[in-house]
């Protein structure tokens, strides 16, 4: 494989996460693949989660922190009656409880009274940090810590879906949600509603900052893309994702203070977010336009 198989790709790689894999074992292997270091994530997905993880590359690296705070679309299945350590079945099982009295109403009312903002408190299997040291080392220690709940907001949850199987229970659902919800946690609180408890069984994300997985790559698709020189078609450019933003063609004489970030004066201009483009239509930046004056709010170029 070419040495240079990355060279000059900038934009967001629509990846697949497949099982088996951190998001950061995903980048280091995208480094291998691509022969290029500048790479970034944008949202942690467990090992054993799958779906849309949406990685940016080279120069849309600065893309990271925004597109990590988009809302991001689940689909889960949820085990009722059973409680584990890490909150999900993968963990060891702290407490069973019969649940086939539970009726399907009762169930699909706990689950979508979640719908809107609640305090969530985060799984001690996770890498939140708590006085510098990241909750799942202190679980594998075998030490619980308190932990402060965080705000999460459930935008919807829509298509519950009930299956009994002689004991067993599962419920299905998507939800979507803010940045940094757990949806295991998500799961052992609606155990908690319905006096069962409940863990989640498996979980794919559908869409994360607007990427459909319908648009994504596995790592085995991406090195075919690579051998066969057609990986660039599957890019999304950075502007994709400031496609509500107006578009800004500024002047050459002002090109100088694009590329160096200063303010600008827009008079005339409709307030807003705007796409910035240099005169010979490279996209240099995204501005916020208030009463005339441009400020920058992400800056693109080299």
């Amino acid at each position: 494989m070419s040495e240079a198989a990355g060279a000059g790709l900038t934009g967001v790689l629509p990846v697949f996460k497949e099982k088996g894999f951190t998001s950061n074992d995903v980048v280091a292997k995208l480094r291998g693949i691509l022969h290029m270091r500048k790479i970034g994530h944008t949202g942690t997905l467990d090992p054993e989660a799958t779906g849309v993880l949406p990685v940016c590359l080279g120069r849309a690296t600065r893309l990271v922190g925004y597109l990590t705070d988009s809302d991001k679309v689940y689909q889960c299945t949820m085990r009722v009656g059973v409680s584990t350590d890490t909150e999900d079945m993968t963990g060891t099982v702290i407490s069973e409880k019969d649940a086939s009295h539970l009726t399907e109403d009762e169930i699909r009312s706990a689950v979508i009274s979640f719908t809107g903002g609640y305090d969530q408190i985060p799984p001690m299997y996770s890498a939140k940090k708590v006085n510098g040291r990241k909750l799942y080392e202190l679980a594998r220690e075998g030490i619980t810590v308190e932990r402060k709940p965080s705000r999460v907001y459930i935008r919807r949850i829509d298509g519950v879906t009930i299956l009994r199987n002689g004991d067993r229970m599962q419920v299905s659902f998507e939800v979507e949600c803010s940045k940094g919800t757990y949806i295991r946690s998500l799961c052992r609180d609606i155990g908690e509603v319905l006096g069962t408890g409940a863990a989640m069984e498996s979980l794919e994300r559908v869409r994360a900052a607007g990427v459909e997985a319908s648009e994504c790559l596995t790592l085995s698709d991406i090195e075919d893309r690579v051998s066969d020189g057609s990986l660039g078609e599957y890019i999304l450019p950075i502007e994709h994702f400031y496609e509500d933003a107006g578009r800004l063609d500024i002047s050459p004489d002002l090109e100088k203070a694009v590329r160096n970030g200063n303010r600008l004066s827009c008079r005339g201009t409709a307030d807003g977010i705007y796409r910035v483009y240099l005169p010979d239509g490279t996209f240099a930046a995204v501005y916020e336009i208030k009463k005339g004056e441009a400020r920058l709010c992400r800056y693109f170029l080299e």
